[in-house]
Parts: C-alpha cells; sequence; structure tokens
C-alpha cells in the first residue's frame, strides 16, 4: 500500500548572502508581495536587510523602492 503524499510545508529561512541558511526545513516559502509559494530550489530573490523572499525581480524591485521611499 503506497502512503499518502504529505502536503508541502513552509520553511523556515534566514536570508543571507550569497545563500540562505535552512532553520526549518519545508518545500517552500513565501513571497513577501505576493504571497505565491517560491519552492526552495527555484529560490533566487531575497532581501538580506528585510529578510524576505520575492516571486521575481520586478517584485523584488517594487519592495525595495517601497521600504526605501519612506527613509528619504
Amino acid at each position: 500500500m503506497i502512503a499518502p503524499a504529505q502536503p508541502p510545508r513552509e520553511a523556515v529561512v534566514r536570508y543571507a548572502t550569497p545563500e540562505v541558511d535552512i532553520l526549518s526545513p519545508g518545500d517552500f516559502v513565501r513571497c513577501a508581495v505576493s504571497d505565491k509559494a517560491i519552492p526552495l530550489d527555484r529560490l533566487t530573490y531575497w532581501s538580506v536587510e528585510l529578510q524576505e523572499a520575492y516571486a521575481s525581480p520586478e517584485l523584488m524591485t517594487r519592495r525595495w523602492v517601497e521600504t526605501h521611499k519612506a527613509a528619504e
């Protein structure tokens, strides 16, 4: 008998340069802007400063502009 598949789990990570440290294993992280699930093996964009992941370079740029506009 085949065991039922486990549902995907969200990982807990610490975003570092140039890699991320896995604090709690999982299959994905969430984009801080879109809330989209990003599989860990496809995670490319993140902010060390804000400790957030992004699903695309456009979303990463949008978030950077939002957070740095307040500092002006």
